[in-house]
């Protein structure tokens, strides 16, 4: 698992100048402004919610004696559930909305590392490639709010609260990593194939991931950039397996 989430990082060594040679920077415009904006608007919806949403769990404590203790524990709680959740329906709006421009990028990474440009993979069309990238993001969403829900609550308890921090990054690493790898895997495996994919390339997509959630904390210029970097890199990453494993049946054939 750590040699896989190592291989997963080191995969974005080389992605600026593998995206400047095949000319990548023009497919990255339209995600770049999605991304911007959704990353605006969250933003602007947090700090309208963060004070009042900490000012209803306030209420909850009904006796005078801990009140002010309660009310800044409520407060800086509810900023970091909203911070939490604002990353999660960040990465997954951006990441279904992009998949039609995604997608051609992964397919143009695929063509130059395998030397194949008509592949034989199944074709999709704008509209198929965006209904793949709402369902798959869709179907992460709701598991990653629901292992998070958990994780958030266990930060109130001492000692394992360092714990459960780091199990929530990793966790958020996953599934960036996962929505990454799928603008690959959508043209060679169907819904239920691709889960598993990822599933047992897990160190893979956490190491993609890793990179994803660092970027996001670099003002302004790591939202532009995190998702042609983090997709060049999973296309890469992603491609080199599914040859691996195509090698190694070809093998078993002979």
């Amino acid at each position: 698992m750590f040699k896989n989430i190592l291989l997963g990082i080191k995969s974005y060594s080389g992605t600026f100048k593998l995206m400047k040679e095949l000319k990548l920077w023009k497919y990255f415009f339209i995600p770049m402004v999605i991304s911007l904006l959704t990353a605006t608007l969250i933003s602007i919806t947090a700090w309208k919610l963060s004070s009042s949403f900490g000012s209803f769990i306030a209420t909850l404590w009904t006796w005078d004696f801990g009140k002010e203790t309660f009310a800044s524990i409520s407060t800086l709680f509810s900023a970091l559930i909203i911070l939490v959740i604002g990353f999660i329906l960040y990465k997954h709006i951006v990441m279904a909305l992009s998949a039609p421009f995604m997608s051609p990028v992964s397919e143009k990474i695929e063509a130059h590392l395998t030397g194949v440009e008509n592949h034989e993979h199944k074709k999709t069309s704008f509209k198929d490639q965006l209904w793949r990238g709402i369902r798959i993001n869709v179907r992460n969403l709701g598991k990653e709010l629901l292992y998070t829900v958990p994780l958030l609550l266990l930060k109130l308890i001492p000692v394992i609260n360092i714990f459960s921090a780091i199990v929530l990054f990793l966790l958020q690493a996953y599934y960036a990593g996962f929505g990454s790898m799928d603008y690959t895997l959508e043209r060679h495996f169907n819904f239920k194939d691709s889960i598993e994919f990822v599933r047992k390339n897990k160190g893979i997509a956490i190491g993609n991931g890793i990179i994803f959630m660092l970027f996001l904390f670099i003002p302004f210029i790591g939202i532009i950039l995190v998702l042609p970097l983090s997709v060049t890199a999973a296309s890469i990453k992603t491609i080199g397996i599914i040859q691996n494993k195509q090698l190694e049946e070809k093998t078993i054939e002979a």
